[in-house]
């Protein structure tokens, strides 16, 4: 991970050697220097936006930013770092500052209507959503357009912005299980359950969507558990979700059994799946 700053060092040197061997000013002499630094931010950044701690990427950003207060890039980078450290309202300022400054993009204007949505501020989310114009067609403007329409109950639209976003993304997963999800909140078990099984096609591994494709088909009576990808232990917790959702649609003497079989099949003690079925049988 050294090897990028080693490099720009050996051509930071190189750039003084040359400098100095023709006579070059010191502000040109500087000015080497200064693009060699940017080069190394643009590393650091991009290492603390994908790998680095959050709250190590607030520090650094916001340390930076003191220092270069004109920098879009550092500002963006600042806004991203805060959401990823679950700090959704302090980066929305971020967010606001930047396409206030006329130095934000549509994709800045997303991030600031994402960062709205997370602190729960939906209306003024909508509002930056309309300012960007239908041209600017991406993965992230859509799955945000469904969210909103979602939150307003408004299905026919939240659909058909849910299909758009699942259309622009190689990994549509989870756009899937958030369009489930809202199926779901409707009584379309039916529905919910395709887009839930569609999702594990493209990532079997996503736990959510397991877990909530079993709550569809428990609300469609279907106790028996779905064909797909398990451990050992998603299995129980997947029987003892199912056996929950039999216990509330009344078939307690199915939710009884399903909660035994949650307790057995558990690798280890499955405290919660006990505690239930105690209850049950107390």
């Amino acid at each position: 991970m050294r090897h990028p700053v080693f490099v720009a060092l050996c051509l930071g040197g190189m750039a003084v050697l040359a400098a100095c061997g023709r006579g070059t000013s010191d502000a040109e002499v500087q000015k080497a220097l200064k693009d060699v630094n940017v080069i190394d931010e643009s590393n650091l950044s991009d290492i603390m936006l994908t790998v680095g701690d959050p709250n190590e990427a607030v520090t650094y950003f916001t340390n930076t930013l003191q220092q270069n207060p004109d920098r879009p890039d550092l500002k963006r980078g600042l806004a991203k770092s805060l959401v990823r450290a679950n700090r959704p309202a302090e980066a929305a300022k971020v967010w606001a500052s930047l396409v206030n400054s006329g130095q934000g993009t549509n994709d800045d204007r997303v991030g600031y209507a994402d960062a709205l949505i997370r602190a729960n501020d939906w209306s003024q989310a909508e509002a930056q959503l309309n300012l960007i114009p239908p041209t600017h067609e991406t993965y992230e403007r859509y799955r945000l357009e469904a969210m909103v329409a979602d939150s307003k109950k408004q299905w026919k639209k939240a659909d058909s912005f849910y299909e758009i976003a699942a259309g622009l993304t190689t990994k549509p997963a989870s756009v899937l299980n958030n369009w489930g999800f809202s199926k779901l909140t409707r009584g379309e078990y039916a529905g919910a359950e395709k887009l839930f099984l569609e999702a594990l096609t493209h990532d079997p591994t996503m736990f959510t969507a397991k877990n909530n494709l079993v709550l569809a088909r428990g609300a469609q009576r279907k106790y028996d558990l779905p064909v797909v990808e398990m451990t050992q232990k998603e299995r129980a917790e997947l029987l003892y979700t199912l056996g929950l959702a039999a216990v509330k649609q009344g078939d307690v003497k199915v939710g009884r059994n399903l909660l035994q079989d949650a307790v057995e099949t558990h690798p280890q003690y499955f405290e919660a799946a006990a505690r239930s079925l105690a209850a049950l049988e107390g």
